[in-house]
């Protein structure tokens, strides 16, 4: 018998898990392609923590009296060593509530591009930790592979594309996938970019996953750069510091030199280097071009303007200017995933997390246009499901993204943005009229009476956007029909495995018996074509979850015997 896995959370931040992975092996592919799941870093990390420990059974009762939301570190992976504090921080949400569509027929929440939750997840697990249930949002899970949807063929900026399959871990519900695919753009048609590189060099970001490997990613996107695009350096620890001025794309040797100087020491002083890098965004301002800030950080604002709230409001301020804000998070132990998230949100960028190179290609040459383009802003998605078909709902994600009823068709309330080759992804679980639910039956309810020429209609999708360039917001419906084909396509076979992972690295109350044996078979016949081996690599996390479950497990026995 194998515990949930959030009965082993305490057990997930010691040694003991990657101890036993790196001499057993844990049946991951040790092959040494770029597919492969542990880097060598990462595998160098737990060979160290095997010589250096020598016993998983007593690295684990060292760490188990440790606060259950810190992570214990490597010790060359921190200056500080053990006695550096970790103190990783993520946003405790509640996944969203199961409606009765009698009481609740409305479903609204803005759209989300972010990705960075997959990464981190997955260099968490690359570590031989099991992740806090704050790590794993759904959504960006999700969102994070790309998906073969419809484009667009009547002039919007996005195709909308939807599917109904029967749930693969409750045969008495099933799977709507809402999926939306915005039209790609060569980075030779993007409009000239004004970026402004804004990084963190305070003494946190002095450790191999900080400045070195910013400094790396950084040079990939200055070879992306053509002669119309401006590029300035801003930096910050103990205060905040122009490197580069506006410079032509054209001089990639002189933007290199002045990433290469970069040296990490000092306290964070974040709030000044972000109002330095806003008035530097501002200076070289292109009205007709893109004009973004990249900021390049682990979030740990020490010094100055602190407070979250604070620092939100500036980035909503600023973006009223035609200046965003994406983030790229980095680092170890002390990362603040939940500023680093919710500052691109409230900057109208998006957020990545940078584990290591190819994840920094992925985000800043193959997906470029996505991470700078914006084809359209305030992308806003409402279900109106139809009782006569559907008795309960419950979107899977998006918790953070919730909107109001009357959120949807108000334009002075900010959504989420969608750039050029980006998907969104959004499922939801829904048990159909007649079937069982989850929610008992209420006495007195009364069936609402529907018009018998809609019975056929699960749900009415609606999307409301605006255009780059702002004015009044448009409407696409879509009826979704009962009756669609059953057999689901690998697309969505894929998006429910990563959906089911996702929810067994939380408390996994939905997905009851069904196992990550179960989600990995899935994924495992779903690949497809699979052009950049991201969906194998999922599989493979999946595995190393298991590996990870299967030794805390043994090692729990053992403290108990």
């Amino acid at each position: 018998m194998s515990l949930p896995l959030h009965f082993l959370r305490p057990a997930a931040h010691g040694f003991a898990a990657g101890l036993l992975l790196a001499t057993a092996g844990c049946g991951v592919s040790s092959t040494p392609d770029s597919a492969s799941i542990a880097s060598a870093p990462a595998q160098a990390e737990l060979k160290t923590e095997a010589l250096v420990l020598g016993d998983a059974a007593a690295a684990k009762r060292a760490v188990r009296a440790a606060p259950l939301a810190t992570f214990a570190p490597m010790p060359e992976a921190s200056p500080a060593g053990y006695q550096d504090q970790q103190r990783e921080q993520y946003q405790a949400l509640a996944d969203n509530p199961i409606h009765s569509v009698a009481q609740t027929p409305l479903s609204t929440f803005s759209a989300d591009v972010d990705t960075g939750a997959y990464a981190n997840v997955r260099r968490l697990l690359n570590q031989g930790r099991l992740p806090p249930e704050g790590a794993v949002r759904l959504e960006e899970m999700v969102n994070y592979f790309p998906y073969d949807y419809a484009l667009p063929t009547d002039g919007s900026p996005f195709g909308v594309t939807t599917e109904l399959a029967p749930t693969p871990w409750n045969a008495h519900t099933r799977l709507l996938r809402i999926g939306i695919k915005a039209s790609d753009r060569a980075v030779a048609d993007l409009a000239p970019a004004n970026l402004v590189f804004l990084v963190d060099v305070s003494g946190s970001m002095d450790r191999r996953e900080g400045l070195p490997l910013v400094k790396s990613t950084l040079k990939l996107l200055v070879d992306q750069l053509r002669d119309q695009d401006r590029v300035s350096l801003v930096v910050y620890a103990g205060e905040s510091r122009v490197v580069l001025e506006p410079t032509s794309g054209r001089e990639k040797a002189k933007i290199r030199t002045a990433i290469d100087q970069l040296t990490a020491g000092g306290s964070t002083a974040g709030a000044s280097g972000i109002e330095l890098a806003y008035q530097m965004a501002q200076q070289a301002f292109m009205p007709t071009g893109i004009n973004r800030i990249l900021l390049a950080t682990d979030g740990d604002f020490n010094v100055g303007v602190s407070d979250f709230d604070s620092l939100k409001q500036m980035a909503v301020d600023k973006r009223k200017t035609g200046i965003s804000l994406t983030t790229l998070g980095f680092g170890v132990d002390n990362y603040n995933e939940h500023l680093m998230e919710q500052l691109a949100d409230a900057g109208d960028g998006n957020y990545a997390y940078i584990d290591n190179l190819r994840e920094a290609r992925k985000v800043l040459v193959d997906q470029l246009g996505s991470t700078l383009a914006v084809v359209a802003k305030n992308v806003k998605l409402q279900v109106e499901f139809n009782p006569a078909q559907v008795s309960e709902y419950r979107l899977l994600g998006y918790e953070n993204r919730a909107l109001k009823r009357e959120d949807f068709s108000n334009d002075k309330v900010d959504a989420g943005e969608i750039g050029a080759g980006h998907t969104v992804t959004a499922l939801y679980e829904i048990v159909p009229k007649g079937e069982k639910g989850w929610l008992e039956p209420l006495r007195y309810s009364q069936a609402a009476s529907i018009d018998a020429t809609k019975t056929t209609e699960m749900a009415m999708l609606r999307v409301r956007y605006q255009l780059p360039q702002g004015g009044n917001s448009r409407l696409i419906e879509r009826p979704i029909v009962a009756g669609q084909a059953e057999a689901a396509s690998d697309d969505l076979r894929f998006a429910a495995a990563v959906a089911a992972f996702s929810q067994q690295l939380k408390d996994g109350r939905y997905t009851a018996s069904f196992s990550l044996k179960d989600t990995e078979a899935l994924a495992r016949g779903a690949r497809g074509e699979d052009r950049f081996g991201l969906r194998a690599e999922f599989v493979q996390l999946v595995e190393l979850a298991q590996s990870l479950q299967t030794t805390e497990h043994q090692a729990m026995i053992q403290e108990n015997h």
